[in-house]
């Protein structure tokens, strides 16, 4: 594909409560198996792209662990590969990233640098599955200067989440509303955008030189009316995991079958692997509709339920409708339910965690091993 990527991966938010305290969302464990970059990264590589950038910056130590080697994704080439970028003091620049645009305006040099036309702009903190190359068709056929994928979301969500927009007959975005108190569409973008990478050169400087920060404030909504962005619209499963409720319902999906198996088959989605044995069941675990990691141990019932790796789940104990992160200890005569169990954690025995009202963050630090 004759385009790089880049990929936004800095940005944290406050919606995500404790989740965060450690990890960068992108960095959040997904699907029993995955980290949620691992789907983006894994989308430009079945795209043939070759390049990407991943831009971190908030709380980056466990997603550049999780990308200290590119082969998981196959990047590992002669001609290109993954680069990760963090902020960098220099004689002319001591700012952390400011915004979306600002991150790509401080390493505007790997721009510049590169051969690629176009650029695909990607968050790595959304849950999908995606070929970019017809996107990149439909963006030369339009002649866009800006193409934004967006989804449709079902009734119920909260699109104040997401920028909205409104697009014409012929698909050309004529409002575009960023994070709106009362929204006027349920078609919101899902932080996918296809530019020519001259023109985003030319914008970022720009932006650069008027002290504006934001790709979609400041370049989106802001040259709306001035240059041709179009929309592409995604048709299949799309979420982002930047709430607590979010994730905790994405991770539900998986249990869906048709949810699974739309990830489970080809193209696939690559992430790290782990040398861990396979999950054990001793006598006295009953485990219904669940996923379970590799390296747990369950001796008690688990229903509805998201096991990360290597968790361990004592005698008479239960766990219904929640996700337990990697490497958490469950003790005996323990009840969860409608919980999401924070990596490492440990539930000492004859406890109960309840949420009843809202999905309950259980993050207590009764860690056995640190960060």
């Amino acid at each position: 594909m004759k385009a790089l990527g880049i990929i936004l991966a800095g940005g944290n938010s406050s919606r995500m409560g404790h989740l965060s305290d450690k990890r960068a969302i992108s960095a959040m464990p997904v699907g029993c198996s995955y980290r949620a970059i691992d789907f983006t990264l894994s989308n430009m590589t079945n795209s043939h792209i070759q390049t990407v950038a991943v831009l971190s910056q908030y709380n980056a130590r466990s997603l550049n662990e999780h990308l200290n080697s590119s082969k998981w994704w196959n990047f590992g080439r002669k001609q290109g590969g993954l680069f990760l970028f963090t902020p960098t003091v220099t004689a002319d620049n001591s700012w952390w990233y400011r915004g979306t645009a600002d991150a790509m305006w401080q390493n505007i040099d790997f721009l510049k640098q590169r051969h690629e036309p176009y650029v695909v702009i990607a968050n790595g903190d959304c849950v999908y599955k995606m070929d970019f190359n017809p996107v990149l068709d439909y963006h030369i056929q339009k002649q866009a200067d800006i193409t934004v994928v967006c989804a449709k979301l079902p009734e119920g969500d909260d699109v104040s989440r997401f920028g909205t927009v409104k697009m014409d007959g012929d698909g050309m975005i004529t409002e575009f509303e960023e994070k709106p108190m009362m929204a006027h569409s349920n078609i919101v973008s899902t932080g996918v955008y296809i530019i020519r990478r001259r023109k985003l050169i030319e914008l970022l400087e720009q932006c650069n030189e008027e002290s504006r920060y934001n790709f979609v404030t400041d370049i989106l909504v802001r040259y709306r009316g001035m240059k041709k962005i179009y929309g592409y619209m995604l048709e299949s499963y799309w979420s982002n995991i930047a709430s607590v409720e979010a994730y905790y319902h994405t991770n539900m999906d998986f249990l869906k079958p048709e949810v699974r198996k739309f990830f489970f088959e080809e193209p696939k989605v690559y992430a790290k692997a782990y040398d861990l044995p396979p999950a054990k069941y001793n006598v006295g675990s009953n485990v219904k509709n669940s996923l379970i990691g590799s390296g747990c141990i369950i001796n008690s019932q688990v229903e509805n339920s998201v096991l990360f790796k290597k968790v361990f789940v004592g005698n008479n104990s239960v766990i219904r409708n929640s996700i337990i992160l990697n490497g958490a200890y469950i003790g005996d005569n323990v009840v969860v339910e409608n919980c999401i169990v924070e990596s490492n954690e440990t539930l000492l025995s004859d406890t109960n965690y309840i949420g009843e009202n809202e999905i309950k963050v259980i993050s207590e630090r009764n860690n056995r091993f640190g960060v």
